[in-house]
């Protein structure tokens, strides 16, 4: 291939990395009422997190929501939403309905930015939504990165993700895996990722990885996913990306050099988010 066929596909805009980002966004929230349009800096959450997600080069930025004042927020900040049904269990069964609203092809690249992530790195979303190009034996892909902490590795908020030797998702968890038998209750691989240069790369699948909360689809298999049934394992961990694996679907998993900015879950959070802005 010569140079310019070369730079032709790995153009954001060729076929292979086209790809339409939705955010999932519901009022509905027992910790923090209303938030999407909670305000940071002027404008509603969902907005900031949209405004992020343009930066990305996506073709097509979505608010998936369900709730007609969200796309009223949207809307008069020249953001694209589409009203889905209020009583989806999960942001994905969201998804699905909006993919089907939007008539997005069964290959089309869907990346689900979390409508509580106004921080989120536009290059992230980039390099998750370029993971099934590249690997079409995976039917998601997704990112962690390195644990730094011992807290963060016994956190059961904190989920973690082990890898397999073709840098695939093996299984997630709240529990601390891998477990280091030997050497329990100590930071055991922080030695080896100081030596490691870039520093993860070299550590997938064995130092522990952080997940992070994003995810990309072929349109066909996210529409697909709500049909599949819950997984036991999900219903263990309380993590909806175990009912794939259950059932034999592959994650691609991107190791990122480092964390994204903080979410929001909590009205803590929130002041967090707005102090950065600020």
């Amino acid at each position: 291939m010569n140079a310019t066929a070369s730079a032709a596909a790995d153009s954001p805009d060729s076929p292979g990395h086209r790809f339409t980002v939705l955010i999932p966004a519901r009022m509905a929230s027992s910790r923090l009422p209303d938030k999407p349009l909670a305000d940071i800096a002027g404008l509603p959450m969902v907005v900031r997190v949209a405004q992020r997600a343009a930066q990305s080069a996506a073709i097509r930025v979505v608010v998936a929501a369900d709730d007609a004042r969200i796309l009223q927020a949207c809307e008069a900040h020249g953001v694209q939403a589409i009203l889905t049904r209020a009583d989806h269990a999960s942001g994905s069964d969201r998804l699905a309905e909006a993919c089907t609203q939007l008539g997005l092809d069964g290959d089309d690249i869907v990346v689900n930015v979390q409508g509580d992530e106004p921080l989120m790195d536009p290059a992230l979303i980039r390099a998750v939504a370029a993971l099934l190009p590249a690997r079409p034996e995976a039917s998601m892909g997704t990112a962690a990165h390195a644990i730094a902490s011992l807290a963060d590795a016994t956190n059961p908020n904190v989920v973690k993700v082990v890898l397999d030797a073709r840098g695939l998702a093996h299984y997630f968890s709240r529990a601390p895996i891998p477990f280091a038998r030997d050497h329990a209750g100590t930071a055991w691989w922080q030695g080896a990722a100081q030596a490691a240069a870039p520093g993860v790369a070299a550590l997938q699948g064995f130092a522990p990885l952080r997940h992070i909360g994003i995810y990309s689809y072929r349109a066909g298999f996210l529409r697909q996913f709500p049909q599949l049934a819950p997984a036991p394992t999900e219903a263990v961990e309380a993590l909806e990306q175990l009912r794939a694996l259950w059932h034999g679907h592959r994650i691609a998993v991107h190791l990122a050099a480092t964390a994204p900015g903080p979410g929001v879950d909590t009205p803590e959070d929130l002041e967090r988010v707005r102090g950065l802005f600020r």
